[in-house]
């Protein structure tokens, strides 16, 4: 009979887990679609301004304008890694595959014997980076919703600063693109020097070299645009992220619930089996002493 209590306290152990995992598959549903909606709105416009910033950073290759945060600081060779993941876990393997590249993008980076510096973007991510780069943790935060354009601002700011004070050379951010809701993308994109668009380059080579006007000054605008640049892109990585982080957990509490469903039924088959061996070993022994009388 104890055999039987442990196996019905383990059936209904597993249909309360069940219902955590359905309820929690239902809630990623739900900000799936808004996170999905915010980074593709985003995109359009962060791919534009990104081929402008190709364009400049082809045509502009002789000018005398500083442009280390258009093309980065080849006096340098410390490189800064920007890794976005999330604040919560139970989303299967979003957050290792961005540990994963952090780690191959480090290795890559010390056979080169350049230094690097990485800014963590999300706690899961931040947790497990401290242990293996603890001194190289130069930035790390966590992500809010509401204020995640104030946090790429923030980012972007620190890095601008660092950059005029020679800290570093080069960077990149690496992020979790939102493809589906079965499929995110480990990316890495060049933020300095700016990343250079294949087609465009071939564009330009083909109608030789792109001429740009500036009003009313070159220095003035590019101090503008570039710093604003720099935080689209951060902000870019971050909204893909969280509508690839939402899909990653739906897709995981999904299979958690399957797999739940179908540890309830190999349980209730062995309880049932142990109940009905039980019921027949009574009837036996009651069989048995019957004719023993």
């Amino acid at each position: 009979m104890s055999n039987l209590k442990e196996l019905k306290n383990k059936i209904d152990s597993v249909k309360s887990t069940r219902k955590i995992t359905q309820a929690m598959k239902m809630v990623a549903a739900s900000k799936l679609r808004r996170a999905q909606e915010s980074a593709e709105s985003a995109r359009p416009y962060s791919d534009k301004i990104s081929k402008i910033m190709s364009s400049l950073a082809l045509g502009m290759k002789d000018s005398d304008v500083s442009l280390d945060l258009l093309l980065g600081n080849k006096d340098n060779n410390a490189h800064i890694i920007i890794a976005v993941t999330s604040d919560r876990g139970l989303c299967g393997g979003f957050n290792s595959s961005i540990i994963r590249a952090v780690k191959t993008k480090a290795k890559q980076l010390m056979e080169e014997n350049s230094e690097f510096k990485i800014i963590c973007i999300g706690k899961k991510g931040t947790d497990v980076l401290k242990g293996l780069f603890g001194d190289k943790i130069i930035i790390s935060s966590t992500i809010n919703d509401k204020n995640s354009f104030s946090l790429a601002e923030d980012i972007s700011s620190e890095l601008v600063g660092k950059l005029d004070g020679k800290e570093f050379g080069t960077c990149s951010v690496i992020y979790n693109k939102f493809q589906s809701i079965i499929s995110q993308i480990v990316s890495e994109q060049s933020l300095i020097p700016c990343s250079i668009d294949m087609d465009e380059s071939e564009n330009t080579q083909d109608n030789d070299m792109i001429s740009f006007e500036f009003e009313p000054d070159e220095k003035e605008i590019l101090s503008e645009l570039l710093p604003k640049n720099l935080a689209i892109q951060i902000y870019k990585a971050i909204l893909e992220s969280g509508a690839g982080e939402q899909g990653a957990r739906m897709a995981a509490m999904d299979n958690a619930t399957r797999n739940a469903g179908e540890m309830i039924d190999k349980l209730n088959l062995s309880y049932n089996r142990q109940r009905q061996a039980i019921i027949t070993g009574e009837l036996i022994e009651i069989i048995s002493g019957a004719e023993a009388l």
